[in-house]
């Protein structure tokens, strides 16, 4: 891991923070590595030699989008395997995880990318809310299982967005049952768990070193969005640069997908681990708290406090338990 500390921004790529960083030795864990951001984030490790392993919900649709990570991983000495996982079931959540804690082999870092935004009101096939379920426990129960792994000085990235600021947790109604579903806000509330569960995480294992921190990737256009109304985004760019005209800036531009995912690398095998244990960072560097008051829109950054609130990660980790059945 590197240790000269760099100066990286919203415009950094996923070779700009690795840039003479080797990884050789290392062993990664990113989950959803079949699409976007977790085919560069796979791409980009195991090209500086590191020994990836990717999860997928679809092997065969993984073998086609996986190429790239493949040649990759072979020019550069590093490694690339496929584990099916498909995060909106805890049967195979468990299986995946017995399957690699059967393995035995230790881990550096994790990066929990796979995630899905905006669904319409649907349930997992446990009969939590789809993106609470996917985002959230699916994770949550992966991780927790294959935790022991981790090496001392290890670290968990979980990819978290901008989108946390729409809703704090609502532990008393988790799958809508009782509220009016809007998916933006159950987008929200599953990415405030995500923060959340770094910073609980992070509590349990920074006695071994191993600290667990969240990243917003930025504004990048991949497959997340493609349950959204085709004309909602162009609306949200219009009223983005509307605000961002009234502030006297310039208008929105999107991230490109290694743009997107520097930050969760930085955050992974750059940056200082008491710098981001237990933090929420964004265009390559922590981010600060903003006001509940604060405009929504993905130009803006900060994170808001409920998400770093460690009596809330306590809160979030125990009802997490109650959902699953299972104590970590």
């Amino acid at each position: 891991m590197s240790t000269v500390p760099q100066t990286f921004g919203y415009n950094s790529t996923t070779e700009d923070v690795l840039k003479g960083v080797s990884l050789k030795g290392k062993r990664i864990l990113v989950t959803g590595v079949s699409a976007g951001l977790g085919i560069e984030t796979a791409r980009a490790l195991a090209a500086h030699g590191a020994h990836v392993i990717g999860t997928v919900r679809d092997l065969a649709k993984a073998e086609r989008t996986t190429a790239g990570i493949r040649e990759a991983a072979a020019a550069s000495g590093g490694g690339f395997e496929l584990l099916e996982l498909d995060l909106a079931s805890l049967a195979s959540v468990r299986a995946a995880a017995d399957k690699f804690l059967a393995k035995g082999e230790p881990l550096d870092i994790i990066i929990a990318n796979a995630g899905v935004m905006a669904t319409p009101l649907s349930y997992t096939v446990d009969g939590f809310e789809t993106q609470f379920g996917t985002n959230h426990l699916g994770h949550f129960v992966f991780i927790n299982r294959i935790a022991p792994l981790l090496r001392d000085g290890g670290r968990l990235v979980n990819l978290s967005s901008s989108g946390h600021r729409f809703s704090d947790v609502n532990l008393d109604d988790p799958g809508f049952k009782h509220t009016e579903y809007q998916p933006f806000v159950g987008y929200g509330r599953s990415k405030t768990a995500n923060i959340l569960f770094a910073v609980a995480f992070d509590k349990r294992h920074r006695a071994r070193g191993i600290r667990a921190t969240a990243v917003h990737p930025g504004g990048i256009q991949t497959e997340l969005a493609r349950h959204m109304d085709p004309g909602a985004i162009p609306a949200m760019i219009d009223q983005i640069n509307q605000q961002l005209a009234a502030e006297g800036k310039g208008p929105f531009q999107w991230k490109t997908v290694p743009q997107g995912a520097a930050t969760s690398i930085w955050a992974a095998v750059v940056a200082p681990a008491e710098e981001v244990g237990a933090r929420f960072c964004e265009n390559c560097h922590v981010s600060h708290v903003v006001p509940d008051s604060q405009p929504l829109g993905m130009m803006n950054e900060g994170v808001r406090a409920y998400a770093l609130d460690e009596a809330n990660a306590e809160a979030l980790w125990k009802k997490s338990e109650e959902l699953v059945g299972e104590t970590f």
